[in-house]
């Protein structure tokens, strides 16, 4: 078969790189790609939000399969546009993609089925909020309601920065239109888990779990970026949390999509918080992670393809997910200055060393072809993954690589996965 896939950033190198080695697909393109996924399928120069371009290249190319990997084009609506051009496509239709386009609507679909999460209030107006930041507990945090690029979310210490996080999410519109409306919620405490699933509108299949780490420096501090590196599995997410989340998060979220009228197909990401009260569903996404699918990807041992048909058909109660029996490290290089302002043009050396090497993964998230080689072209520019026998072991290959690969302005957290020390 043919597969199109939509985006250009390390998520979607990561999942072209499961497709390809599908038996099922004969030829893969991508729109508008980047230049490592280049390297192994037909890239098209057309913008993930061109959905009508991107229709008529669908069919120009007879394309059988298509994959939307960003969330914007899902949101948008771009599953929908391309089901009524009758080409079969893997992601939620709009309707559903609400899950992860409205905090407000995502938090009360979670009250209204009692799936556990953390204590909050709506707001469409700034006067509003300030209101309610005078008797509101601190430390809070304030959520822009719409897509920010993993950015929207302010952690507030105290009243007077939640009183100016107010005024940058909705007044000042520091995340544009994501910001017309908010969401204020109480400040949980625990370990943060990802954990991504398959979902064909009734049927849900748990893929491995992950830990991202969001904060742009060393020690968690910094800016909030899109991801600076991701380790999978997560030792923290045990067979208990497991159970827990199986029995109060997961299928509730499925069977809730489904009750409103808005049966959900495709990939679920749940981000979870570890409480001392038990977990608790901190956001969801309605596609894969970036960075978390540069760590779980390279250890499914599924076909693909054969997963993803199934969620489009309905047919997931037949598939059993594998993953493999060790563990993956992401470490993402930057460049220096991301997420504020940053250089772009950079020429990167030292590619060519992932060629040859098993277990060893470069996946490109911000990076253009030129006729002087390959060049920066983001903030997050690489994701260098690694797998190893255990969490340590893959820890210390990932940074192994990282040294494999430069660029002027190169930047990276060092701690990627440190915490992995405390449970082993």
């Amino acid at each position: 078969m043919k597969v199109l896939i939509v985006g250009g950033g390390g998520r979607e190198h990561a999942i072209a790189m499961c497709v390809k080695k599908s038996e099922k697909v004969e030829k893969l393109y991508c729109a508008p790609g980047n230049a490592g996924i280049a390297q192994i399928a037909e890239c098209a120069p057309i913008g993930a939000m061109e959905f009508d371009k991107l229709v008529a290249f669908a069919k120009e190319k007879e394309i059988d399969f298509v994959i939307v990997g960003m969330d914007d084009p899902l949101v948008g609506g771009l599953v929908d546009k391309m089901e009524e051009a009758g080409i079969r496509t893997f992601g939620p239709r709009k309707n559903a993609a609400i899950l992860e386009g409205s905090k407000a609507f995502s938090k009360d679909l979670m009250k209204k089925y009692n799936i556990p999460t953390a204590a909050y209030e709506n707001f469409d107006s700034a006067d509003e909020a300030l209101a309610y930041l005078e008797t509101a507990k601190m430390p809070i945090v304030l959520k822009a309601d719409g897509l920010a690029l993993g950015k929207g979310v302010l952690i507030c210490n105290t009243k007077e920065e939640a009183i100016e996080g107010v005024k940058s999410i909705m007044l000042d519109k520091n995340f544009g239109d994501a910001g017309n409306r908010m969401v204020i919620e109480e400040f949980m405490t625990g370990r943060e888990v990802s954990v991504l699933s398959f979902v064909d509108g009734k049927t849900i299949r748990i893929m491995t779990s992950a830990q991202d780490h969001k904060r742009a420096k060393d020690g968690d501090k910094g800016l909030n970026t899109g991801g600076m590196g991701t380790f999978s599995p997560s030792p923290f997410y045990t067979e208990e949390v497991d159970e827990f989340c199986k029995k109060y998060i997961y299928q509730a979220t499925v069977d809730a999509m489904a009750a409103e009228g808005r049966p959900f197909k495709g990939v679920i990401f749940f981000g979870l918080m570890l409480t001392e009260n038990g977990p608790k569903v901190l956001e969801y996404n309605a596609r894969f992670g970036d960075p978390e699918a540069q760590v779980v990807l390279p250890r499914m041992k599924n076909d693909i393809i054969e997963v993803m048909e199934a969620c489009v058909d309905g047919t997931l109660d037949n598939i059993e997910l594998e993953f493999e029996d060790n563990a993956a490290v992401c470490v993402v290089l930057a460049s220096d200055g991301y997420p504020v302002s940053y250089e772009k043009g950079k020429v990167i050396s030292g590619l060519e060393a992932f060629e040859k090497q098993d277990g060893y993964y470069c996946f490109h998230a911000g990076t253009k072809q030129t006729e002087a080689g390959i060049v920066t072209n983001g903030g997050r520019v690489l994701g260098i993954t690694a797998k190893g026998d255990n969490l340590k072991e893959a820890r210390a290959n990932a940074y192994k690589a990282t040294e494999w690969v430069s660029f002027e302005n190169k930047y990276m957290r060092n701690d990627i996965g440190k915490s992995i020390d405390e449970v082993n």
